[in-house]
């Protein structure tokens, strides 16, 4: 009797581990579609981060893989339609990239000194898209030093060969390098700098033995539908392993394990009943036309510019709208500090843009170019594909490196002509070329000045002309 009942006991239990896998979706379809919404929005911008990441440090061999976890890769030239692991790129300033793992450790990140004229920076962003700190000619000058980057784990003290101890509130950092290019005789000169960014672990920094090592990571292949479908919380399942929850989430965490998502849970959307799936795929939907309704309403209006779409987690204050709007129009955007980014997305009479219909013009009065401290851009994008025009010139931009060999109207300021067709060979210095089809315009101010933010200057509007062009 003894042994059957044990036998019992433990056939009771391993029934109620098995029900307990696959019964941790508890919530009705209504309540499962508003958690499913609110998810999405919080989930979103982490799983399309780690798309970069696989492409960028795991997926070898393929056309976007610059270097291996904690281990740094540069770009030595600037970013062309062809470069598509990230949306709506920045092709001012050639970037380094370093994917970090802290669970073992914290890195080291040395910087060069630079010139005093150009613009480099560390942009360090954390598992949830949302800019901690930054290093370079803003915050810690063009004088370079020593950083290190770690993470919620790691509970010792900044040795004192260290300039700066920086924390990170997950384990997965990506640490992004812009250095300025001045023009294409400038490689070289930006190849040596970017030679001179160093990685080391904490150990091999300081010359003692390394860490435990920690358990290897069987990093998912990402899926064509990963953002659109209920899959996404598969995959942030998976990524939220990587931070300790904040206590502000908790209670949000609590309500996303009512449909399995969390970290420590194993969401797997290939389980689930075609009610709960269709409650989630709804869910989706909803989160996806609050982003409509808001980008229209308040983004493409400028209503709510990019500084209020990326920095620290006190600054966007858990306002997951925000930070899905910033990861879908242009993930990994500075904060407003860094650099101000202003999007054209409609013209002047509030259409969208698009050059099969029009010809645009873009009117800087004289004294009156974009505030930077250190430099301005204006890039081009594709409407449809989000990244990079392909085009005759090969000009992607016009920035102020650029002035001097624009044509000046004749009252000292300075038109643009945004079109398809090239404008002719007399206006052929100031056109930046669009698709054939809709487009936006992305205006970047680097370290911008107060009369941007007073409201001193003000933005000149995207004008639409007869559609002409040759």
């Amino acid at each position: 009797m003894q042994a059957t009942g044990s036998f019992r006991v433990i056939c009771a239990s391993l029934a109620l581990l098995v029900t307990s896998a696959h019964a941790a979706f508890t919530a009705t379809p209504e309540s499962a579609r508003a958690i499913a919404r609110e998810a999405y929005l919080y989930g979103y911008p982490a799983v399309e981060m780690y798309k970069t990441l696989y492409a960028q440090a795991v997926e070898q061999g393929g056309p976007n893989y610059k270097a291996p976890i904690n281990h740094i890769g540069n770009t030595a030239n600037v970013f062309t339609p062809r470069d598509t692991a990230i949306i709506t790129p920045n092709s001012d300033t050639p970037y380094s990239f370093v994917w970090m793992d802290l669970r073992a450790e914290p890195l080291v990140l040395t910087l060069p000194p630079v010139e005093k004229n150009r613009y480099y920076s560390v942009q360090l962003i954390d598992l949830y898209t949302q800019n901690f700190a930054y290093l370079g000619s803003r915050t810690t000058g063009t004088q370079g030093g020593t950083f290190m980057v770690a993470g919620p784990d790691w509970k010792g003290e900044k040795p004192a060969n260290v300039d700066k101890l920086i924390r990170s509130e997950s384990n997965l950092v990506y640490a992004l390098y812009r250095t300025q290019l001045f023009d294409e005789q400038d490689l070289a000169q930006v190849k040596k700098i970017q030679a001179g960014y160093q990685v080391q672990g904490l150990s091999a920094f300081s010359g003692q033995p390394a860490p435990k090592p920690v358990p290897a990571v069987d990093w998912p292949r990402p899926q064509a539908d990963m953002t659109a479908t209920p899959a996404l919380f598969r995959y942030l399942d998976f990524l939220l392993t990587f931070a300790p929850t904040h206590p502000s989430e908790t209670a949000l965490m609590q309500r996303f394990a009512r449909i399995d998502v969390g970290p420590g849970l194993h969401f797997d959307e290939r389980k689930l009943s075609v009610e709960q799936f269709k409650a989630l795929q709804d869910g989706i939907a909803d989160g996806q036309a609050e982003f409509t309704r808001f980008k229209k309403a308040q983004v493409d209006t400028r209503k709510v510019d990019s500084g209020a779409l990326f920095g620290t987690r006190e600054h966007l204050k858990n306002n997951y709208l925000y930070r899905y709007a910033g990861a879908n129009m242009g993930i990994f955007g500075n904060s407003a500090e860094e650099a101000s980014y202003i999007g054209y997305f409609v013209d002047s009479k509030g259409q969208p843009a698009n050059a099969a219909t029009h010809d645009y013009t873009l009117h800087f009065a004289k004294g009156a170019l974009p505030p930077a401290k250190a430099f301005w851009s204006l890039t081009l994008y594709d409407g449809k594909s989000k990244l990079l025009v392909d085009n005759p010139l090969n000009r992607y931009l016009i920035n102020s490196r650029m002035y001097d060999s624009l044509k000046k109207d004749a009252d000292g300021g300075l038109t643009l002509y945004v079109q398809h067709r090239s404008p002719g060979q007399d206006k052929q210095s100031n056109w930046l070329p669009a698709p054939n089809g809709p487009f936006y315009g992305v205006l970047r101010i680097y370290m911008p000045g107060p009369e941007l933010a007073s409201g001193q200057w003000q933005l000149p509007l995207l004008t639409p002309t007869e559609k002409g062009g040759r």
